[in-house]
């Protein structure tokens, strides 16, 4: 079923160019990489303007992400999801296996890709409805309190018969031992009620200690599994739990907590009587067949080195078992059967030893897009501690300003640095933008240690405390693969 945008639909304004200025604010450089994501992207938006007769012959164009490790292939992938709002999966190419061999089959990435969508769904609604469960979980609050200080109404809230609150329970009073209290009794009652109300409002009880009544949440013990697990059999261990009286369903038992963790756990649960399961598991399949994301990492490791028995032979089956979820075909799930049709599948690799030809003729036919990342400069690293929303240099400020240290990274600095880990890139092993890491944790480890004991104090990364912490021949190509 295709789902046809809203008139005020978010997706109309990703534009491909919206799209890779997005992009650029979390990873440097990759112009080409961020276009080809962009268009496939827009395309969706493209296919759901159109009628359903010509929309279902409109097949997303899988991209092939060529290059090193640490050039930002994997990140793509991830930041464009979050912008499409659109389940995600990652998985790695290396983890699976042909029928037959132990391992996990490919089918299961389309499951996991069935479990996002389902969470990334449920999430929406809850935010939906936060602020009707944030007044029904303090109510229930309410109420536990003014049961643990005597403040129960004397009323039953449904009939009006006189009674009082005794453990955690409404019990009427026989109307001939009832007598109603004085004026003045009830008056103080109601404004020690409403202080109660008003503390618990405004947070002022969080740290108290309460025992109420909560939902059991405890993990079912029993497990049905087959060889590949309990879905591919076509079992749901879940529903048997139930039939069998075995699943905690709607059980509740009495637990001491503080007013602020109830009031988490209790949101929780009214926030979840506000939902409608049925509706979000309809949306969340909906939402993985035509708007899911399968990126499939290191797939140039399931490429045969050309033998014909050892592992090559299930590396080989294993791009024949993925040719068939690329094309299209439905996977069984908890939820129901979902399609691959329309699913986007992003595919990444280093290829190092191996080249894109070198995959089976029809995988290679499933991936029409092909990309070239480039290795990383050191401008490019320059700019990767300074420029993105998310940069190394900003979180190591942060980290330092809990503990009362201005931590200040100065332009020599910066370039020292990258200077450092471009050179120790081509030195070692080419590991991208990773190197970033270990440089810098190598440079701020003392400053770390220390930074506890050092509140109040400003320290400037330049390059002469680089050099200090590094040393003088940080960048000697005989040193650095033993520093570094």
């Amino acid at each position: 079923m295709l789902r046809r945008p809203a008139m005020t639909d978010p997706g109309a304004a990703l534009t491909p160019r919206e799209i890779t200025r997005r992009l650029d604010e979390y990873i440097v450089g990759q112009p080409k990489a961020k276009r080809a994501v962009a268009v496939a992207l827009r395309n969706r938006w493209r296919r759901r303007q159109l009628g359903a007769e010509l929309a279902a012959d409109v097949y997303p164009k899988n991209i092939l992400l060529i290059g090193p490790t640490g050039v930002g292939k994997t990140e793509i992938a991830r930041r464009l999801a979050a912008l499409a709002r659109a389940p995600f999966v990652k998985v790695e190419a290396t983890k699976y296996s042909e029928v037959g061999y132990h391992g996990r089959d490919v089918e299961s990435m389309v499951r996991d890709l069935a479990d996002a969508a389902v969470a990334l769904v449920r999430m929406e609604k809850v935010h939906e409805v936060e602020g009707k469960a944030a007044a029904a979980a303090e109510d229930r609050l309410f109420r536990a309190l003014a049961d643990a200080r005597g403040l129960a109404e004397y009323l039953d809230p449904v009939g009006g018969a006189p009674g009082a609150i005794e453990g955690h329970l409404w019990r009427p009073r026989p109307a001939a031992t009832t007598t109603a209290p004085a004026p003045e009794e009830l008056a103080e009652r109601e404004q020690a009620r409403a202080r109660l109300r008003d503390d618990l409002h405004q947070r002022r009880l969080e740290r108290e200690t309460l025992e109420i009544e909560v939902r059991d949440t405890r993990t079912p013990t029993l497990s049905v599994m087959g060889p590949q697990g309990n879905e591919t059999m076509g079992i749901d261990a879940q529903a048997l739990q139930e039939l069998w009286g075995r699943s905690p369903g709607n059980k509740t038992k009495l637990r001491k907590l503080t007013v602020g963790e109830a009031r988490k756990i209790l949101q929780e649960e009214e926030a979840n009587k506000l939902l409608d399961e049925d509706a979000i598991v309809q949306e969340a399949l909906d939402r993985a067949q035509n708007d899911g994301i399968l990126f499939i990492d290191e797939i140039d490791k399931i490429v045969s080195s050309g033998g014909g028995d050892g592992p090559d032979v299930s590396r080989e089956g294993v791009q024949r078992d993925l040719l068939s979820v690329v094309e299209g075909c439905a996977v069984y799930t908890r939820y129901g059967h979902v399609r691959t049709d329309h699913v986007l599948f992003l595919a990444a690799g280093a290829f190092h030893f191996h080249k894109p030809s070198d995959l089976i003729p029809e995988l290679q036919g499933r991936f029409p897009v092909r990309v070239a990342l480039q290795s990383l400069t050191e401008a490019d690293f320059v700019r990767i501690l300074s420029e993105p929303r998310n940069a190394l240099v900003r979180q190591y400020e942060a980290l330092f300003r809990t503990e009362g240290v201005e931590l200040a990274f100065a332009r020599d600095g910066i370039e020292r640095l990258a200077a450092l880990a471009f050179r120790a890139n081509q030195t070692t092993q080419d590991i991208g933008a990773r190197r970033l890491m270990t440089i810098l944790e190598k440079c701020l480890e003392e400053l770390s240690f220390e930074a506890s004991e050092r509140p109040g104090q400003r320290i400037v990364v330049d390059r002469k405390l680089v050099d200090d912490r590094l040393g003088e021949t940080g960048d000697d190509a005989d040193l650095i693969p033993y520093r570094l």
